[in-house]
Parts: C-alpha cells; structure tokens; sequence
C-alpha cells in the first residue's frame, strides 16, 4: 500500500492543521459535509492556502439540490474558480450533469475552460450517471481532469469492489486517477486497495472523532493509516 495517496476532507482551519500534522497527502477543502460538499468561503480557501503546504483542492458546487446547473449556477461557479485560483489552491472539485443523468458537456468544458492551470477532480456527480460507459468515454476527452472521485456507483465504495476494478483498469489506459471515497475505514483499507488497485483514496467521516461528520478530524485516526501505509510498504519490500 506504499503508493496510496491519502486525501482527507476538512471544513475547517483546525481540520486542515491536523490533516497536514498526521500525514495526509492531499485536502479536499469543502463546507457541509452532510449535504457531500459545498463551495468554502473565500476566507477559509485563503487561510488554509497559506497554513499548508499540502495540495488544496476546493470543492466548487453551489447548491446540494443537485448536480444539474442554470446559467446563474454555472456564473456563481465560474467567480468561485477564478477566486480559487486568485488565492493559491492546488485545484478545484467539480462536476455536472443534466436532468437525464448524462454529463454535461458544455456546462464542465465551460468550467474547465475557467480552471485552467488548476488540477481537477470530478467529483462524485460520477456516481450518478446513467451510463457509466458513456461517461468514462466524455471524461477522458477533458484532459484536464486529473481524478475521477468515485465509490463506483454506490452508496458503499466497499460494495463496489468489483466495479472499483473496472474503473481501475480502465484509468491505466488514460491520465485519469481513479480516487476512491464514501464509505472506506481503516479497518478495510489494506484489503480494498489490494481488491482493486487503487493508487489513492478519500477520507472523511472516518478519519472524525467518533466518525461524526460534523466532529473535528482526529489526528489518531490518520496516523493509524500513515502507520498502515508503512507496515505494508515494509511487507512489500
């Protein structure tokens, strides 16, 4: 597991200091975890920029009604990148699709057009799709997109092992990370990423005080997966 990289979702500056001090790899910077992400405020995008040293990247979604956007939505989209890339963040978090369930298109070429020089994460908007074929094809025609975050299509990424490997596989072929997120523990994560083969993984809930959505990350708990990252590399060896 020595090349796993670690991402870890924090809404708040006592997040994105423990995230940094137990050994994670990467931050999802985002507001209202319960509802799966919301766009931070610029205040907090600018002091987390500047007490890190780890790669930021800033969930860009307006609204949690759904991931379909109007034109005003897709405005408030565009300001909120061009501030993110004002104030120093490694990347954005995005996604979009239409009423039927297919990406769309031109509103995330719109988007990627504002991203540009920023890495990308879609997000899990992904899981959505009614055609995962069709979207795997559309996606790889962006290549700015650097990561797909995904739990392969259900609620459980832990009851998507299957699907996982697909994904998996088929990332080998293109430039695009397959990132594995809702519903990994420590408990299963050795077994998952030798299931599947996932190069990196996404941690919220789990890595909380109580596994609390709404608690402080608990630097314990990151620790444990840095300690397991490090017993397995010296296995592997």
């Amino acid at each position: 597991m020595k090349r796993v990289l670690l991402e870890v979702i924090a809404t708040s500056m006592r997040d994105v200091i423990a995230a940094e001090r137990s050994g994670a790899d990467r931050i999802e910077l985002i507001t209202g975890m319960v509802e799966g992400g919301l766009t931070p405020s610029y205040g907090l995008i600018e002091a987390a920029v500047q007490a890190t040293k780890l790669p930021v990247q800033v969930m860009i979604r307006p609204h949690s009604y759904s991931f379909c956007y109007d034109r005003l939505d897709v405005a408030a989209m565009i300001a909120d990148i061009r501030m993110v890339k004002q104030l120093g963040a490694a990347g954005v978090v995005l996604g979009a699709l239409t009423p039927e369930g297919r990406l769309d298109v031109e509103v995330i070429a719109r988007l990627l057009e504002e991203a540009e020089g920023l890495s990308v994460t879609f997000h899990r908007a992904f899981d959505e799709v009614r055609d995962v074929e069709e979207a795997l094809v559309e996606l790889e025609k962006f290549k700015q997109i650097d990561r797909i975050l995904t739990s392969g299509g259900k609620p459980n990424v832990l009851d998507a092992v299957v699907e996982m490997k697909r994904l998996v596989a088929w990332s080998q072929q293109t430039s695009i990370q397959i990132l594995a997120g809702s519903g990994l523990t420590i408990a299963s994560l050795l077994a998952f990423v030798a299931e599947t083969g996932v190069q990196e993984v996404h941690f919220g809930k789990a890595v909380r005080m109580n596994g609390d959505a709404l608690s402080p990350i608990d630097p314990a708990r990151i620790q444990q997966i840095k300690q397991l990252r490090y017993e397995s590399a010296k296995t592997d060896a």
